[in-house]
């Protein structure tokens, strides 16, 4: 396996070595002193086949050289295939010299149960024998039948993500949806439950196999104030701050942000002390990244996207970049994430980074206009 992780030395040169094409703004600035682009790759969508494996490992080399230096994927991304296909890609890149380790950031997941390549024949028989008979999750583990975070099982995910992605130490681990756990357990389990998947992280950490943690979310930051599902942010960090101390390793969220689904700006649902915010504020305030998921909603807001969005976005030259430039430019989102599996898609996303950033002033007349 690679060596090494993403450092503040290696993202600086990574991004030095940016073209005249790339906008310093387009590297954004971590707590730790990461420069993480504000696109990243993500490898969610499509087919489980050889084709698909082949897409993503093109799109991800290409995108390494161009400015994009943040990769997100899951182990249960097409059953485990988008990891090894950004493994491969990665080695190649690292070998060539197109990159150092320590240039890039991988970011990866655990929570859902996966399947290993493709769905099995007999689906509940590969779980017993891959799971239940190892003795790696107990019956009692599972919520809705595809949910599990205990320490040994996410411990072996975690290793199973390094083998598939070829790399010693995972830059950012998250914790799947762990809302989806809400709909089952009772508020008071479900944060015992969170602690301790914390505590393995915070091992994890310690062992050197992951950089730092946090939580990869759906629904969870986007419910009302007081929903059942909602996940409050302060919490969150106070229970890694319980199990990992001041110097926790909590570092990160991930939630879907564009411009269709807005509610991380938008919505006040965050209690921070006697003021309820929304999460990108309780996220700033409480010195955790926040990666935007979902940037062009799957496909559907790059084309045919209203009048008034070119015009309060000016500079890009299509509706998929002005989109990311949506993103991108809303306070307290750092990375937006968005899937790519050709180099054309690759050259558009990434063409965004030759605009600054719109302005406050200029952004906030969008939702005026609205």
């Amino acid at each position: 396996m690679i060596a090494g992780r993403a450092t503040e030395a290696g993202t600086a040169r990574y991004a030095g070595r940016s073209g005249r094409d790339v906008l310093p703004e387009h590297f954004r600035l971590t707590e730790r002193g990461l420069r993480l682009g504000s696109v990243g790759i993500g490898t969610y969508l499509g087919r489980e086949d050889d084709a698909t494996d082949a897409l993503y490992r093109r799109s991800v080399a290409h995108a390494l050289e161009r400015s994009i230096n943040v990769v997100d994927t899951a182990i249960n991304y097409r059953h485990q295939r988008s990891e090894r296909a950004i493994g491969a890609a990665l080695a190649e890149a690292i070998t060539r010299g197109v990159v150092a380790r320590d240039e890039v950031f991988v970011a990866t997941k655990g929570g859902y149960i996966p399947f290993d390549a493709e769905i099995p024949r007999d689906p509940a028989a590969y779980f017993t024998e891959t799971y239940l008979d190892s003795g790696i999750v107990l019956p009692d583990d599972v919520v809705g039948g595809s949910h599990c975070m205990t320490p040994r099982y996410l411990a072996d995910q975690i290793d199973r993500s390094r083998r598939n992605l070829g790399l010693e130490t995972l830059d950012l681990y998250y914790l799947h949806n762990p809302e989806s756990q809400l709909e089952a357990l009772e508020r008071r389990e479900f944060m015992r439950r969170l602690r301790s998947a914390f505590a393995a992280f915070e091992e994890a950490v310690a062992a050197g196999k992951i950089a730092r943690y946090g939580t990869a979310t759906w629904n969870g930051y986007r419910e009302p104030p007081g929903a059942p599902g909602l996940l409050v942010l302060a919490d969150i960090v106070a229970a890694a701050r319980e199990v990992g101390g001041s110097d926790h390793h909590f570092r990160a969220i991930q939630l879907p942000y564009n411009l269709a689904m807005t509610e991380a700006f938008t919505r006040a649902n965050q209690p921070i002390g006697t003021e309820t915010v929304s999460t990108l504020e309780a996220a700033k305030r409480l010195d955790v990244y926040v990666m935007g998921s979902a940037s062009v909603y799957q496909g559907q807001l790059t084309r045919n996207l209203p009048p008034v969005i070119a015009e309060f976005l000016p500079g890009p030259d299509s509706d998929a970049q002005r989109a990311l430039q949506f993103v991108r430019s809303t306070p307290g989102i750092g990375t937006a994430l968005v899937g790519m599996k050709s180099a054309a898609h690759v050259n558009e996303n990434a063409g965004v980074a030759a605009h600054a950033p719109i302005p406050w002033d200029q952004f906030k007349r969008l939702f005026n206009a609205a």
